[in-house]
């Protein structure tokens, strides 16, 4: 990079994998800004580019790799942040020796610093990687929101003290760190204040909060706390543990009016001897989506499963299949089994070839769109709140159900003339549907 002054320096951010990573993301450009950077929004105006990157799975890190290539290809200089060089910062060097910086997933705060070294040096090469990452939230940084709507994610807690025999996360995420509960508090009433209607609670395991703050699961007395925000209308959690499920968790969910009465659950498998393998917890997975159905009324479960994990047999598979024939899950999204380095699975010998992967999982998503279409078909005639999310002159207002959970859900189109208001909870009458989405007009 050429010599150029911090004050006409133009940075962009280029993110990749889940909603945590955007969080991280805006952290990195709030810091930025807070310190007199100009952020933009368009990558090719920038000088400097940082690519944060996700390294989840082999398809998610060939995103990141493919970004990284392309600002390598329009002559940017790159800073590579997140999951891909905490996990191959040797290898990430060697193979883009353009980068001129790099960054791990516990060392965000230090995006300011870094900047200023490569303003200062500009033929430097910066890395921070800590080597045992251990997730401190920056209290001090104020987001600059990349994406701007009715929903804004709010991380509580980062790392993983579980060790499945598939995921990579707990050594590129470092041990549980949850933040405290004020904090949260805070950040929900400041994005309240900004017009944010719905905050959604995510962590790597969202059941686990404060386990490592307040030395047992605190997850039931934050929602308490967020639920008496005046200007919030939802409260949405994503990725909760199943044996962390709990009664007094369940009946927060069921009473607190703005607690959404969606269930993100991902269980993975249902043979107890899949779920041993994948060093899971073991539980009677009926009785509990049975209980959630009772306790919690109109509750919406989402879930994720894997196929194709070593030595899934057959029967295994057959087993998750009617077990998800049986549950009927709102909403469920499968996953082929992802060969990762320093997991415990990665060296197991019984490998499930591709092409039975594959069929494994079309035949559980072909099942999972039938059930989704008698779901949807089920409201066609109800009256149900949505959250407005965009509206155009010139079509249907979208909008989402409390059902849906941003981004990775359907949606409801309504058919109305009525100026509505991104943001707002409206009362819609289900009119329609297809196999994701509904259709409807306001009640």
């Amino acid at each position: 990079m050429k010599k150029i002054s911090s004050k006409n320096l133009k940075i962009a951010l280029i993110n990749h994998g889940c909603a945590k990573n955007l969080v991280d993301s805006e952290l990195m450009l709030g810091l930025l800004a807070q310190n007199g950077y100009n952020i933009t929004l368009n990558d090719r105006e920038a000088d400097l580019v940082i690519i944060n990157t996700c390294s989840f799975i082999h398809d998610a890190e060939k995103e990141s790799v493919h970004s990284i290539i392309e600002m390598v290809n329009e002559g940017k200089k790159i800073i590579i942040t997140g999951c891909l060089p905490q996990k191959h910062k040797d290898e990430l060097k060697k193979a883009v020796p353009e980068a001129v910086a790099m960054l791990g997933t516990s060392d965000i705060a230090k995006i300011v610093e870094v900047v200023k070294k490569i303003v200062e040096k500009p033929d430097s090469y910066v890395c921070e990687i800590s080597e045992n990452p251990i997730f401190k939230y920056p209290e001090n940084a104020q987001r600059q929101q990349i994406t701007v709507g009715s929903s804004s994610y709010i991380k509580i807690a980062d790392g993983c003290n579980y060790r499945c025999g598939y995921c990579v996360i707990p050594q590129l995420r470092g041990p549980y760190s949850s933040r405290p509960i004020e904090n949260i508090v805070a950040e929900a009433k400041e994005l309240a204040k900004k017009g944010v209607s719905e905050v959604v609670l995510i962590a790597q395991d969202t059941t686990g909060y404060g386990i490592d703050l307040y030395k047992k699961p605190s997850l039931a007395k934050l929602l308490c706390e967020l639920n008496k925000i005046e200007d919030l209308n939802w409260i949405r959690v994503m990725y909760t543990y199943p044996s962390m499920f709990d009664d007094e968790l369940i009946e927060i969910f069921a009473n607190c009016e703005k607690v959404v009465k969606y269930v993100d659950i991902p269980l993975q498998h249902s043979h107890p001897d899949m779920l041993r393998a994948m060093r899971r917890p073991v539980m009677d997975y009926r009785a509990f989506i049975e209980k959630l159905r009772k306790k919690i009324p109109d509750v919406a479960i989402r879930t994720t499963f894997i196929v194709g994990y070593p030595d899934e047999t057959e029967e295994m598979f057959e087993h998750l299949y009617e077990f998800t024939k049986w549950a009927k899950f709102d909403k469920m999204g499968a996953f082929e089994f992802s060969k990762e380095k320093n997991t415990y699975a990665y060296s197991l010998p019984e490998q499930i070839p591709a092409r039975v992967k594959k069929q494994r999982k079309n035949k559980l998503m072909k099942l999972q769109k039938q059930i989704s279409r008698q779901v949807n078909e089920a409201f066609v005639g109800k009256n149900i709140p949505c959250i407005v999310e965009a509206v155009s002159s010139d079509g249907p207002v979208v909008a989402r159900s409390y059902r849906d959970a941003p981004e990775v859900d359907g949606l409801v189109y309504i058919d109305t003339q009525e100026l509505l208001v991104p943001g707002d909870i409206e009362s819609v009458t289900i009119t329609g549907c297809d196999d994701y989405d509904l259709f409807g007009e306001l009640s």
